[in-house]
């Protein structure tokens, strides 16, 4: 954010008031309003805060009109093609690429830290069979303040650097820990021999009767789901770390109410709202019908997996992972699987219909990550924690950047009162 040169006028009840315009390196300009109650006597009013800037950050850039998103400057396809996660992850903490020791020393610490402490497995077992993995990591990644006392102080930069090594590193093992649980499996150690990506399918999908080979094609897919949503700017989870810091809370604390806020199904359940609608449809043959649905204004259906809020022309990512979703369906076939054979289908129907040509609704990176995850063999029930284990980095960095914000504030949104004035207690025998 550049000092201020220009100014915005508000004309209130014939009094004018200059508020500061801040122009950014990339964006529209920003009007400074911190002032304006102080001096006016008045809020804004913004729901949902979809035209209010909380902070300024160095981390991550969207355009939405453009189809560009940057980490740090980077462009997302390329760090998807050319990088993997651990290094995104680096530059996203430390705001440059690693050179090549830099980054075995960081992947080594992060290997390093992939074991949970042993106690934490009974703490799993307090859990219904049935509960849903979200549900099981909001409650171990809250827990792990109970269990790492040496990494809570936020003003303690050692501690600090801790924490985030830590809950980069156990995210996976803990997401995998919850989906043994869910199904009834031993839990499967990590393993330090492995990549971060590899290792995550390996405590997934291993069982100690047998040796668990892992295809590179799969990990490098994997690699390239958790590349791909490692940050994303300001948006309701990230948004609800950095309120939860705000009061000084501790790391795990903030991570798991980011937690609790992406597994609402309008934030990070889209890719698996993506399969589910793609066993609604059931078969290739009803792919018109559903087609003619999605055109029809006066139908509440949806095609889920297609367009983006944030991104009104193409969704950068969705090249990437439509790449690897080619990938692994050439390596494991869709035949025996309806839902792949769907995906497919609609994919080909929908790209070459001119009306979602027209609206832009071309298939997202939650569409191609649903059917990879789908084909992979894994529940649509962790599609959120998997995508938890990749925006993981994104919240730290974040939460890191803010605490060392000069300008920081605990979160508090004013609100625009409709309800009663001021009114005077009846006694009940009154009433």
């Amino acid at each position: 954010m550049t000092d201020s040169q220009k100014t915005a006028t508000l004309t209130l009840d014939g009094e004018s008031y200059d508020l500061p315009v801040f122009s950014p390196t990339a964006g529209p300009d920003v009007i400074d309003i911190r002032k304006l109650y102080g001096t006016a006597g008045v809020f804004t009013y913004d729901p949902g805060f979809t035209s209010t800037a909380s902070c300024d950050s160095t981390i991550t850039y969207i355009d939405g009109n453009k189809g560009e998103l940057l980490h740090r400057g980077y462009p997302i396809d390329q760090l998807a093609e050319k990088s993997h996660y651990l290094e995104v992850c680096f530059l996203l903490l430390y705001g440059y690429l690693p050179s090549a020791s830099e980054l075995e020393t960081f992947e080594t610490t992060i290997t390093r830290h992939t074991m949970i402490h042993e106690q934490m497995h009974y703490f799993f077992r307090g859990f219904r069979r049935d509960a849903h993995p979200m549900a099981t990591m909001v409650g171990v990644v809250g827990a792990m303040s109970a269990f790492y006392h040496d990494s809570t102080d936020i003003n303690d930069e050692r501690q600090r650097e801790i924490a985030t090594h830590r809950l980069i590193a156990k995210m996976p093992t803990i997401a995998a820990m919850a989906y043994k649980y869910s199904i009834g499996q031993p839990f499967v150690y990590p393993r330090n021999d492995l990549d971060y990506a590899a290792n995550f399918l390996h405590m997934c999908f291993a069982v100690p009767a047998e040796d668990y080979h892992i295809d590179p094609i799969l990990a490098r897919a994997m690699d390239r789901i958790l590349t791909l949503h490692a940050d994303h700017e300001q948006n309701a989870s990230t948004s609800t770390v950095r309120l939860a810091s705000s009061s000084g809370a501790n790391p795990f604390a903030c991570i798991a109410a980011g937690i609790a806020c992406l597994w609402g199904p309008s934030h990070g359940g889209a890719n698996q709202a993506c399969l589910e609608m793609l066993k609604e449809i059931g078969s290739v043959d009803r792919i018109p019908e559903y087609i003619a649905r999605a055109k029809d204004k006066d139908d509440p259906f949806r095609l889920m997996g297609f367009g983006h809020r944030v991104y009104k022309n193409f969704d950068p990512r969705a090249k990437v992972m439509k790449q690897s979703a080619d990938e692994v369906l050439d390596l494991l076939g869709v035949e025996n699987n309806p839902v792949l054979k769907v995906a497919k289908e609609l994919e080909k129907q929908a790209v070459n219909d001119d009306y979602f040509a027209e609206k832009k609704l071309f298939p997202n990176v939650d569409f191609y990550s649903g059917i990879i995850l789908e084909a992979m063999g894994f529940p649509t029930s962790m599609f959120t924690p998997i995508f938890a284990v990749s925006r993981t980095v994104g919240w730290v960095s974040q939460w890191k950047e803010q605490l060392a914000d000069p300008q920081l504030k605990i979160g508090r949104p004013r609100q625009l009162y409709q309800g009663e004035i001021l009114r005077d207690y009846v006694d009940i025998e009154k009433r």
